[in-house]
């Protein structure tokens, strides 16, 4: 299984994606998809800026999706991250994951968006509705908390 990777600046068709994913496959049993959306955080914000580092975070991306592989029989997985200025309301992420079964889509699926959220060499600037910048946004640490439950054996489908 080779994970489709990729960082980009322009909007995704997540159905086009996950087409393209089971097109002509009578094996897979479960397609599990996530979107990540750009928030207007109560109508403050007007955009998220992201920058990354070209070439690291795609490689990043694939370490960590062929991790998933490893832990989960997956017969596919797509993620896409976009970067650039985002409005509220746009697609952010892409996490597309297929398997036999249910349980391993699930698991890989918040497995991949996990490490996305809190490890990926991404970068998020928030603007403001009054034209100022905003803050970095950091790692919450709730989402850390979900990323260290996948480093316990046995944990969520393993």
């Amino acid at each position: 299984m080779q994970p489709k990777i990729s960082v980009r600046t322009e909007p995704f068709d997540a159905a086009a994606e996950s087409a393209a994913l089971t097109k002509g496959r009578a094996d897979i049993g479960a397609l599990v998809s996530f979107i990540g959306l750009c928030r207007d955080e109560g109508g403050a914000l007007a955009a998220l800026e992201l920058e990354h580092y070209p070439g690291m975070a795609e490689e990043e991306m694939a370490r960590v999706a062929q991790e998933a592989a490893r832990r989960w029989p997956l017969m596919g997985l797509t993620a896409i991250h976009r970067s650039g200025r985002i409005a509220p309301g746009e697609p952010i992420v892409l996490v597309i994951a297929a398997s036999g079964h249910r349980a391993a889509a699930f698991a890989a699926a918040e497995f991949m968006m996990d490490y996305l959220k809190t490890r990926a060499p991404f970068w998020k600037k928030e603007w403001r509705r009054d034209g100022t910048a905003g803050d970095w946004v950091e790692a919450k640490d709730h989402d850390d908390a979900a990323m260290e439950r996948w480093r316990e054996p046995g944990k969520r489908g393993e």
